[in-house]
């Protein structure tokens, strides 16, 4: 294959080294002989990632690029489609602690103090809140803020209070790492994430940051399905903080808070209507003793974070009636201080239409979130499975737009 070839060009010549005839490739991707000769011709343009991902999988292609000559987007094992910027975290995450790149980031480190890189690692928290296109902004800057970390750690003293400050910054890293990689990584490199959180939250030895550990932890299991260990390391987690609630800082409070969440979302899976809502109220509880406008750094959590949450429980649990009732409390959803949780809330609507069969309804929550955020849909499978389901289902005047949006989600980020 040579670099000048074209597009179908490339579709023929790898077709015929597995030895497929376009009748069979046709079929793997649910399409019929004459439109892959259109594709090798070039007489038929290929404008829908998803039939793209559909090809690359059929002809086994571990690279976008290998079928479109340009830019390497590899394609993972689900048809899930990695962010380009998961190849630079790997290389970070592999090769930092070994002090690979200790050379350059150690002579690029200067004189930058534990306080200045938890402030780097606070100003990445807001950027993956505040931007539209949250995974593509931070991996422009998470690389190098777990190289430093690992860097800065090779410079202070075993067992002193500086070293437990970097540990407890590392697990903030890894914790917004663990964000980055939800859905876009394969399996390995992204518990390898989780762990790292783990344990350097067991190095900095302070309830809150173990708490945060457990937070990212039981993300990472609740994806693997494993509820009932999620359920358990969140009300773990959170009772070895129910004791400081009274003395505690508002991050304190906010972490329990914010577990107590993660909990009920676990607990909703599940089918565990009972459970959920009791733990929704107990952080809605909570929510009332922080200051008005408060949002954790990293998970956001406040009253409109526990208002968010309410319609995901609703959606989760196949109540729709009741998520589109909480929706209505939602009187303000830009003072939630988050452009994903946003997002997330206009999906869990769309959700909650689609539930009741009002299409139209759907496709106008859908568009919300995908304007507010199109990473936040892309990347999350529920939204690209939402958005092929609207346009397989919608008919009549809004059936373009639904293709057409369909179409926007699956397209990469500009």
């Amino acid at each position: 294959m040579t670099a000048d070839m074209t597009f179908g060009e490339r579709v023929r010549d790898l077709r015929e080294r597995r030895n497929l005839t376009r009748t069979a490739l046709g079929g793997l991707v649910g399409r019929g002989p004459d439109w892959v000769k259109k594709i090798e011709r070039g007489e038929r343009d290929l404008r829908s990632l998803v039939l793209l991902l559909r090809l690359a999988r059929a002809l086994g292609c571990q690279d976008l690029a290998q079928l479109t000559g340009g830019a390497s987007v590899p394609v993972l094992d689900g048809g899930k489609v990695t962010h380009p910027g998961v190849l630079a975290l790997r290389r970070a995450i592999v090769e930092a602690p070994l002090g690979a790149f200790s050379a350059d980031t150690d002579a690029a480190l200067g004189d930058i103090s534990p306080a200045e890189y938890a402030g780097r690692v606070q100003l990445g928290w807001e950027i993956w809140h505040r931007a539209r296109r949250q995974r593509t902004e931070i991996s422009k800057i998470l690389p190098s803020l777990i190289t430093t970390g690992h860097a800065l750690e090779r410079t202070v003293r075993d067992d002193s209070p500086q070293r437990r400050q970097v540990a407890a910054t590392l697990t903030a890293t890894y914790a917004l790492a663990q964000q980055y990689a939800a859905y876009t990584t394969e399996p390995e490199l992204y518990w390898i994430i989780v762990d790292r959180a783990r344990m350097w939250a067991e190095q900095a030895d302070d309830p809150l940051t173990l708490a945060g550990a457990a937070w990212v932890v039981g993300h990472g299991l609740r994806a693997q399905g494993h509820t009932d260990e999620a359920l358990r390391m969140a009300r773990s987690a959170a009772s070895g903080l129910r004791d400081l609630l009274e003395t505690g800082d508002d991050q304190t409070r906010a972490m329990y808070g914010a577990l107590c969440l993660h909990a009920a979302v676990t607990a909703a899976e599940d089918a565990r209507e009972g459970e959920a809502w009791h733990e929704h109220d107990e952080a809605a509880r909570v929510a009332k003793t922080l200051p008005r406008g408060y949002a954790h750094p990293w998970t956001v959590f406040g009253s409109g974070n526990v208002a968010v949450h309410a319609v995901t429980l609703g959606a989760q649990l196949r109540t729709p009636g009741t998520a589109l009732r909480r929706l209505e409390d939602v009187t303000d959803p830009m003072s939630i201080p988050s452009t994903e949780r946003r997002s997330r809330l206009y999906l869990d609507a769309a959700k909650a239409e689609r539930a009741r069969r009002e299409l139209p309804s759907a496709l106008q929550y859908l568009r919300l979130a995908h304007e507010t955020s199109p990473e936040a849909v892309r990347f999350v499978p529920s939204g690209r499975a939402l958005a092929t389901d609207l346009a397989r289902t919608i008919t009549g005047p809004l059936a373009g737009v639904a293709r057409s949006l369909a179409d926007t989600v699956s397209q990469p980020s500009e």
